[in-house]
């Protein structure tokens, strides 16, 4: 998938904004496999702020790599606000970022139900110091569509955290 130069521009700012702070950052996707992370290193620059990318697109992956406990992954399902919420925290703490995002959704065309819909994501920002920030949508549109929406939500998020720090 080909980001857009909005996306681009977008990443291009937040990381300034993250550099300027000193903040570094870390990413835990799912339902975008690597787009939130591949946006910010896009642009040069970036490897002094973005420490690591996690790809958890499996389960075992979100238990293995971020730490996500497979008991609240079989109760509250892999798309759920706990999840998302420990795919975040994981993610910070095991590559030390000062910040870390993540992502888990279902971006279709399949998997979704009535409970679970399809354009279902649920993000979440935790940054140290503050509590872990976590909402969800449901995008419309395609796969490609759902995931360019999430990776712009992503961004937004990351700047709702960074309005708690000084």
């Amino acid at each position: 998938m080909m980001l857009p130069e909005a996306t681009l521009t977008d990443a291009a700012a937040l990381l300034a904004e993250l550099q300027a702070r000193k903040l570094s950052l870390a990413t835990a996707e799912s339902c975008t496999g690597g787009l939130i992370a591949a946006a910010l290193t896009a642009i040069p620059g970036s490897s002094a702020t973005v420490l690591a990318g996690y790809v958890t697109y499996s389960n075992e992956a979100k238990t293995r790599m971020v730490g996500v406990p497979a008991p609240m992954i079989e109760a509250m399902g892999a798309v759920s606000e706990p999840v998302a919420r420990q795919m975040a925290e994981g993610a910070a703490r095991d590559s030390g970022a000062d910040l870390a995002v993540s992502c888990t959704g279902i971006a279709g065309p399949g998997g979704g139900s009535a409970a679970k819909p399809v354009g279902l994501v649920h993000l979440a920002c935790a940054l140290r110091g503050s509590p872990t920030l976590a909402e969800h949508h449901i995008f419309p549109g395609d796969r490609t569509a759902i995931r360019a929406a999430t990776v712009a939500a992503a961004f937004a998020l990351i700047r709702r955290a960074l309005e708690h720090t000084a």
